[in-house]
């Protein structure tokens, strides 16, 4: 668990259910996919590397892992909380929670945010979600391409300004994932 990073709000589609009413397990990681999306293109980033703040526009996921607490069983509105485990030279780890998306104390909703006890958030108040159902959590491992190669190529100083929230404080604990 990590005292920063960033909270998201994603939608729960009904589409995104399967037969039996609950979340596919493939929808977890579209979930996290669109939270990161989002983050980032606020930031300024894009496919094309004419529209984009940054150089680095081709990143690839080489692994994506999932552990599954409790079923989502409805549409609605859910949080992805992630921050960054790591960022080597030419990867970086992702932690992740889908949490329930519950309301603040005083009646408003969470939305985008960055919270670590060394940085002040970008939005009030200062606290975190109550996260009373932590749905799934995991990591992915990104790695940043050379779009003329497609090897691993070094992120840029640009990115890596801008992934700098993103990073955890504490050591890493997600032992299991790739090494960068």
């Amino acid at each position: 668990m990590t005292a920063g990073g960033v909270y998201e709000p994603v939608q729960v589609h009904f589409d995104d259910l399967d037969a039996m009413g609950l979340l596919h397990n493939s929808r977890y990681a579209v979930l996290v996919e669109r939270a990161i999306g989002a983050y980032w293109h606020r930031l300024g980033w894009a496919p094309d590397p004419a529209r984009s703040a940054f150089p680095d526009v081709l990143m690839a996921v080489r692994e994506f892992k999932v552990t599954y607490h409790a079923p989502i069983a409805e549409p609605g509105e859910r949080l992805v909380h992630f921050w960054l485990e790591r960022m080597g030279r030419t990867s970086g780890v992702y932690g992740f929670r889908v949490l329930s998306a519950d309301r603040a104390p005083d009646g408003g909703v969470y939305g985008f945010r960055v919270l670590s006890a060394d940085r002040a958030p970008d939005q009030a108040p200062d606290q975190a979600p109550d996260q009373a159902t932590v749905h799934a959590e995991g990591y992915r491992v990104n790695v940043n391409l050379d779009p003329a190669t497609f090897r691993p190529a070094p992120f840029s100083d640009e990115i890596r300004v801008a992934a700098a929230p993103l990073l955890k404080t504490a050591p890493a604990v997600l032992a299991e994932a790739t090494p960068c």
